[in-house]
């Protein structure tokens, strides 16, 4: 007996998925729910486990192979049972005559002599049908088995053609005429290229470029820059955060006090809320705050739905679960989704100022940036402070520059007052 192993639901509007890396080879045994192999979608990175305990018989699509939802990944036999193997067919040998529960059915359908067909008028004989393992295959991955020239007997078109048809690449069709076609890359001089190491780019790293280029086009981006005094919270911070990590389990960090400075904004400057739909605004009278984390795959946005709702403690534990998800590649979709406005650290890679990419289709993006003491002039005087750059990357289609301006000025004065988060005010 054995159990298919299949690509499984994907998420909301993802249909498709490449295969990461298999962690087993055919042949091994495996745990029931231990992992099998893992998926890269579009938004995460995915592992699909062992629907029940047994051997590894067949592994039907290979690492790179692009699959749909509910495509056949390979088989698992019972535990008792070795993984099944075509065996070569010897001349004047009983082998043919073999179970054929003891060989893979397209292996069987290729080896065993053809049945005796009669010849066409012009002699030739038809050609067989396509073994059932490949026809199976070709349906999943949605070839046409007719196109597929078959290496079995009497051109029968097996697992292995159809495999091959699958991860030979598809002709290029000729680049339509552009007003601005994309330039290729020249070349490089062969004392170069030797050393050079070509590398396919994730379907995460795909779907970052793509989607950070669409915002680049779509939106009429514009970028607005402030600075904070960060020595009230830093001061709070150091005296409570004991005590905080000790009764909530968490550590107090920097990013709960900037999410609930951006909520109070937000809701003072209802536009950088909102998103357009067509010839309308959208207003969104709710706060999912989504806080980007750079993981080794490339940058995730999880959301922290109903921010506002969430005190100081709850927002920090939200932040930190989805830090250690990221990190672990353990992300669902859905965490992914529904964002209204995003917040990202660059500071803590040491960035001074930078202009983030708005995460389409939200209308803001906050950048936060390295805490650097400097000096400032604090009632007539000198002195040193820690101060850090903000920056409001914005849609100008739907914000004005007087609100990114307040948005800004509010996060400001709430960060270097903290008792407003505190009171609401």
């Amino acid at each position: 007996m054995t159990i298919e192993i299949r690509v499984p639901t994907l998420g909301e509007s993802v249909s498709e998925a490449t295969i990461g890396r298999w962690f087993k080879k055919a042949g091994d045994a495996v745990k029931a729910d231990e992992p099998l192999l893992e998926l890269e979608t579009d938004k995460v990175t995915l592992e699909v486990n062992a629907p029940s305990a047994g051997v590894l018989a067949e592994i039907i699509v290979k690492d790179g192979d692009t699959v749909s939802v509910g495509a056949l990944l390979g088989q698992i036999a019972d535990s008792g049972a070795a993984p099944a193997k075509a065996e070569t067919p010897k001349a004047e040998t009983a082998k043919a005559e073999a179970p054929k529960a003891e060989a893979k059915p397209e292996a069987a359908e290729a080896k065993a002599p053809a049945p005796a067909v009669k010849p066409g008028p012009d002699g030739s004989l038809p050609i067989m049908p396509p073994s059932p393992a490949a026809a199976k295959i070709a349906a999943d991955k949605g070839l046409d088995v007719g196109a597929i020239e078959g290496s079995g007997v009497r051109g029968q078109v097996l697992k292995g053609d159809v495999l091959a048809k699958a991860t030979s690449p598809a002709p290029v069709p000729a680049p339509a005429a552009a007003p601005s076609p994309a330039q290729a890359r020249a070349p490089s001089p062969a004392a170069d290229a030797d050393r050079e190491q070509r590398v396919r780019m994730t379907r995460l790293r795909q779907t970052i470029a793509r989607r950070l280029k669409d915002a680049q086009n779509t939106a009429a981006m514009l970028t607005t820059f402030n600075e904070v005094d960060m020595t009230e919270v830093m001061a709070l911070r150091a005296k409570y955060k004991d005590v905080f990590e000790k009764k909530h389990g968490s550590k107090l960090g920097f990013m709960g006090f900037f999410v609930k400075a951006c909520v109070g904004a937000l809701k003072e400057i209802p536009s950088i809320n909102a998103e357009i739909d067509g010839d309308d605004l959208v207003f969104k009278n709710y706060y999912h705050i989504g806080i980007a984390v750079g993981s080794d795959k490339g940058l995730v946005v999880p959301v922290v739905r109903d921010a506002d709702g969430l005190g100081l403690a709850e927002v920090e534990k939200a932040i930190a679960a989805y830090g250690k998800k990221a990190r672990d590649g353990q992300l669902k979709i859905e965490e992914m989704q529904g964002g209204t406005f995003t917040i990202t650290n660059g500071g803590i890679y040491g960035s001074l100022m930078s202009t983030p990419i708005l995460n389409a289709p939200q209308s803001g993006i906050l950048g936060m940036h390295k805490i650097q003491e400097r000096p400032m002039a604090i009632g007539s005087k000198v002195e040193i402070r820690p101060m850090m750059y903000l920056a409001l990357s914005y849609d100008h289609r739907v914000v004005d520059g007087k609100e990114a301006v307040t948005f800004l000025v509010r996060v400001k004065e709430a960060l270097e007052d903290p008792a407003r988060l505190v009171l609401d005010i």
